[in-house]
């Protein structure tokens, strides 16, 4: 009975043994953080992984989670520095670093987070314009971060990010805002339309500035051109004057013959060609037209070394021949310039 007894005590002491060995393991998950009391005194933090402590005298406190968490941050009214009232909510990123400070340091962790973010919204937002605040959320996003992380750093966490989801103005605001993007839209316009007109306006101009140089500079030419046509002309009639009046001064009755005979040639074809003449008082007789010839056909034989007419020279005086009458349909010539020889 006493060896019985004994067996009783010693099976009842391993099974406390193996009672408070189990009750001094704990295991602790990844992403965690565990504190230890020791009579309700912090002593130390456990680690993810098996940790060993002393049953009946050390306890668990606070279970951390240290991996990164978010916080939706709600909508609130803000006012801002222009006195117009504008509907923000925003998110904030934060983890915890020192599992004993978020513990201990403050109460209720998440809460003092939300509040501290909410109190810098309306501080930062507050202190902006309206436009500045509609087109300049990343320098708010900025400003929350480094003021909440400021303030939360004595708590043992790290805000990591304060993002603004949205910012809504009220409706009339809204709709004044839209009507003045598009006034300023058809301002915009008006000024480029204006723009090109003018920009239209001053290529036209330089246009017709090309244009009338290159007008002038043609004409310019032209004349140039036609002066030294005419400088040709007259040197050239001036020198077959000067070839005549040699001819003349050398005794050759037939360069005159030549220079009358030819100038009234083209006197003769000057008055056929007018598209208004009917009938032609020709001022010569046809005997005189045929001298004139016969003097020109003496003329290019002696310049081209054929020698005088056979016969003799040319004859020098015209000899009068009696005018002769063409058929009905054509009409009688008479030389005006013949004077009766009896006046």
């Amino acid at each position: 009975m006493d060896f019985a007894g004994l067996d009783i005590v010693v099976i009842a002491l391993v099974v406390l043994v193996v009672l408070i060995l189990f009750a001094g393991i704990k295991t602790i998950p990844q992403g965690y953080q565990y504190t230890v009391e020791r009579f309700g005194r912090y002593t130390r933090t456990l680690q993810p992984g098996l940790n060993l402590i002393i049953p009946f005298i050390d306890r668990i406190g606070a279970k951390m989670n240290v991996m990164e968490q978010v916080l939706d941050i709600p909508t609130q009214e803000v006012i801002t520095r222009d006195n117009a009232s504008v509907s923000a909510d925003g998110v904030a990123f934060y983890q915890i670093l020192n599992a004993a400070q978020a513990a201990y340091q403050v109460a209720h962790l998440e809460n003092a987070i939300l509040n501290l973010t909410m109190t810098n919204i309306r501080s930062v937002m507050g202190s902006m314009d309206l436009d500045e605040l509609l087109s300049n959320r990343d320098v708010i996003n900025d400003k929350l971060l480094r003021v909440v992380d400021e303030a939360a750093n004595p708590w043992g966490i790290k805000i990591t990010r304060v993002e603004i989801k949205d910012i809504a103005p009220p409706k009339d605001l809204v709709e004044s805002m839209g009507r003045q993007m598009k006034a300023e839209r058809e301002k915009r316009a008006q000024v480029l339309e204006a723009e090109g007109a003018r920009n239209a306006q001053i290529l036209r101009a330089e246009g017709a500035k090309q244009s009338a140089i290159l007008e002038a500079e043609g004409l310019r030419e032209a004349a140039f051109r036609d002066a030294e046509a005419r400088e040709r002309l007259a040197e050239a009639e001036a020198k077959a004057t000067r070839v005549v009046s040699e001819a003349i001064a050398s005794g050759n009755v037939q360069a005159i013959n030549y220079f009358v005979a030819q100038k009234y040639t083209e006197a003769m074809a000057a008055i056929g060609k007018a598209p208004n003449s009917k009938i032609v008082l020709m001022p010569m007789e046809a005997s005189s037209l045929v001298g004139s010839l016969g003097g020109i056909g003496a003329i290019a034989r002696e310049v081209f070394g054929d020698g005088p007419a056979p016969g003799g020279n040319a004859p020098t005086a015209r000899q009068p021949a009696p005018a002769s009458t063409t058929a009905a349909s054509t009409p009688a010539f008479r030389n005006p310039f013949d004077t009766p020889r009896g006046s």
